[in-house]
């Protein structure tokens, strides 16, 4: 081979790994530019503030998912976590409670929960698709006969809803809040041996626990991490509704693994990771804004999560399939 070819086919090979890498960043760069393009109203300060908001609340419930899945397991429970707790406030507060209270409450929904996940699956070795299937049924029903199947409305919504309209400029004093965040989230993936555990687990859990690391340990804490967000999250969605939703957790699900998969497509090719997770939950946010600007249709709009869920699907699939013939 020449010395150009190898040059060629080096630039070649340098060009595909970028893509692979930074082409989520972006494709959402360019989802922004276009929408702002066809409807400048998409980049006003108060649509960019409540794509802001909802996407925050997001990326809280779905930061315990990313964990989960990028350590091999499932949880489909999280939404219906986020529910539950939704309900557990709206209930407590309409009842005459203080938000303090109501939120501590909320709160426990998640620790119990995760808990629950976490010793069934970690500890008796039980499926975790299962296991988190049972508990999210059980979850979605407890919070639909809280209301009798019918929402909460709140006459105020107390101190945490006026934490979710604080702001700097555009951006709610929430993003801030979670960004930061997202950012210990990285360093403790990237940089503590927490990570090099965390998908070492997926690869081979076998060498894990040989190498004498707390594999069961680890896992219940991913749970009840994953039970706690979701659980906040939830929280924050009776603030931000001014109301208990017991189907809340329905609109999340897709969301949830979309954004989770979608995102082992950036930095970790085929690697659940938390930036990949945060960037696609801005993504589908600004094309859900965008997609309802443009006047599409709920099926519209379910058409593109799903094709996303089933691009992010693949990729991890491939990327797990080709890593483990090299292990």
């Amino acid at each position: 081979m020449s010395t150009t070819d190898s040059a060629s086919a080096r630039w070649t090979a340098d060009l595909k790994s970028f893509f692979l890498r930074y082409g989520l960043f972006l494709l959402l760069v360019l989802v922004i530019l276009v929408f702002a393009w066809l409807r400048p109203s998409f980049g006003s300060a108060g649509n960019i503030n409540d794509m802001l908001r909802s996407a925050s609340i997001a990326a809280l419930m779905f930061l315990g998912l990313t964990w989960i899945i990028a350590a091999g397991e499932i949880d489909v429970s999280f939404m219906s976590v986020a529910a539950l707790a939704n309900m557990v406030v709206a209930a407590l507060v309409a009842s005459g409670h203080g938000w303090a209270l109501a939120c501590l409450a909320g709160l426990a929904v998640g620790v119990i929960f995760g808990l629950v996940n976490g010793l069934l699956v970690a500890i008796f070795r039980l499926p975790a698709l299962v296991i988190t299937i049972a508990t999210g049924g059980l979850a979605g029903s407890v919070a639909a006969a809280i209301g009798l199947g019918t929402s909460i409305s709140l006459p105020s919504t107390g101190f945490v809803g006026a934490l979710l309209h604080v702001n700097f400029g555009v951006v709610p004093l929430l993003t801030v809040i979670v960004a930061l965040l997202y950012a210990g989230a990285w360093f403790v993936q990237e940089r503590l041996t927490f990570g090099h555990y965390l998908y070492a687990l997926e690869q081979n859990r076998a060498a894990v626990v040989e190498a004498g690391v707390p594999v069961n340990r680890l896992l219940l804490m991913l749970y009840i991490l994953s039970g706690v967000v979701s659980s906040i999250a939830g929280i924050l969605l009776t603030a931000d509704l001014s109301s208990g939703q017991p189907y809340i957790g329905s609109s999340y699900f897709i969301d949830g693994l979309t954004s989770v998969l979608l995102g082992g497509m950036a930095l970790k090719f085929g690697k659940p990771n938390v930036i990949g997770t945060l960037t696609a939950v801005v993504l589908l946010a600004a094309l859900l804004s965008g997609a309802a600007l443009l006047g599409w249709t709920d099926a519209q709009r379910q058409i593109v999560r799903g094709a996303l869920l089933l691009c992010g699907v693949a990729v991890v699939v491939w990327a797990r399939r080709k890593t483990r013939a090299h292990i």
